[in-house]
């Protein structure tokens, strides 16, 4: 007797950025990154193409990779804009780059 395959559940997403196909999310109306490094607050990004703790967790290893990151915290928003709070001394622009190369769009 031989049981029939089982029945695959349907995704709750259609992939994410680093591990499939990424969906599109329309930008236009989603609010700039803040880079407010004055007054002691951390810069942060806006981000989109996270869409679960393994996007996160790659992000969070790339920027932990640069010199002078001290810490980074980010509020996942599956599938839409997630923001990424970085805690250091580091150029916005290496921040962004970092973000970028792996794989995700920063909003600027």
């Amino acid at each position: 007797m031989t049981n029939p395959p089982p029945r695959l559940l349907p995704m709750a997403s259609h992939g994410c950025s680093c591990c499939g196909p990424a969906s599109h999310v329309d930008t236009a109306s989603i609010p700039a990154a803040s880079d407010s490094s004055a007054g002691g607050s951390s810069p942060s990004y806006q981000v989109t193409g996270l869409t679960c703790g393994h996007c996160a967790k790659s992000v969070t290893q790339a920027l932990q990779a640069l010199p002078q990151v001290d810490d980074v915290q980010i509020d996942l928003v599956a599938g839409g804009v997630s923001t990424v709070t970085v805690t250091g001394v580091v150029p916005p622009e290496m921040v962004r780059r970092a973000i970028e190369e792996a794989g995700y769009t920063v909003l600027s």
